[in-house]
């Protein structure tokens, strides 16, 4: 079966189809198997594929707000792909078309704060209490995974504009954007993804207020962190190719060993290749180094391995947010 490159793909609906990169050994051939993953911390998952892999596989990174188009349509580019938990179990869940093979990234979201203010644990959560924290993408993974960790310690929450009324009695989420992050945006507290929280302190460590780092959310809401990112493949590819699926996720597992290793600049180059042509990947030899590629938390739990963690997470994210992603059937998580 020939597969469907991505640069023959309409990434949206009326938009014109974009050109992209392919990150592939030399030897690939026609009939190679599309691996397709978001910009930024999922990116990493592909290092050891992209390192070990043969001509059977060929790599693709995009941009993460058109990632669900390489799995939807009526002819998907993805034999394989890397999606948030969210995306993925609201648009494969059934597992009719796609089933998760497992999980690829732990979370990457780290508080940032100024001055006094204490670095937050599970012993002191609850000064945040009265505070006011700037949170990336408060309405989408980071943002209601926070809310869903505050529920967890009896912590209410109470949603902020720019010139919203704070609350003394719950914790005051505001949503900003990375690059308004500073430490004079008026915020006690900033909750900030990896590369950009290490870069915001790298920036800011000779002003007279820098930012420091401040805790965790992966370990509030739990020692190994929360299901991120997954690993999905066509059921046709799973059903045709097994042993094909076997080696992609023989190479998953071996990526958080290879990270651990590898040079953070070796890692720049090795997935240069694989952007869609034209993009600046938000991972380069400026922001990357070995503390931040720890912080991105990759790391490959198979799904039958992880079914009740997944599980689990979505109902908390459904809790916050009904709308923001669904429970899945049994069918969606890969038993091989």
């Amino acid at each position: 079966m020939k597969k469907v490159f991505s640069a023959m793909l309409a990434l949206t609906v009326g938009a014109a189809a974009l050109s992209f990169a392919a990150c592939s050994p030399e030897g690939t051939n026609e009939d190679a198997f599309t691996v397709y993953a978001p910009d930024g911390a999922p990116a990493l998952a592909l290092a050891n594929a992209v390192h070990e892999g043969n001509g059977d596989f060929e790599y693709h990174i995009v941009a993460s707000d058109t990632i669900t188009a390489q799995v939807t349509g009526e002819s998907p580019a993805a034999d394989f792909c890397v999606l948030p938990v969210n995306a993925a179990a609201k648009l494969l869940g059934t597992g009719e078309s796609y089933q998760m093979l497992g999980t690829v990234t732990n979370g990457n979201m780290y508080f940032l704060t100024t001055g006094d203010n204490p670095s937050l644990t599970e012993d002191n959560f609850e000064t945040l209490v009265g505070k006011k924290v700037g949170v990336v993408q408060l309405n989408n993974v980071p943002g209601l995974t926070l809310q869903a960790v505050l529920a967890e310690y009896d912590l209410s929450v109470n949603i902020v504009g720019n010139d919203g009324e704070p609350s003394d009695t719950a914790v005051n989420a505001q949503p900003i954007e990375v690059r308004n992050e500073t430490p004079a945006a008026g915020c006690d507290y900033y909750l900030c993804p990896e590369p950009a929280a290490t870069t915001k302190i790298n920036a800011t460590s000779s002003a007279a207020v820098p930012f420091k780092m401040a805790g965790s959310l992966q370990e509030l809401y739990g020692e190994n962190g929360y299901p991120q990112a997954v690993l999905v493949a066509k059921t046709s590819v799973i059903a045709d190719h097994k042993p094909v699926v076997d080696t992609l996720i023989a190479y998953m597992k071996g990526s958080a060993d290879y990270l651990a290793s590898a040079d953070a600049a070796d890692v720049v180059e090795l997935l240069a290749p694989c952007y869609t042509e034209g993009m600046t990947p938000s991972l380069n030899a400026n922001n990357l180094n070995a503390t931040v590629i720890a912080n991105c938390s990759v790391r490959f739990t198979a799904a039958q391995a992880c079914k009740e963690r997944v599980n689990t997470f979505l109902a908390q994210l459904i809790e916050v947010n009904e709308q923001f992603t669904s429970a899945v059937s049994d069918a969606f998580y890969y038993a091989g």
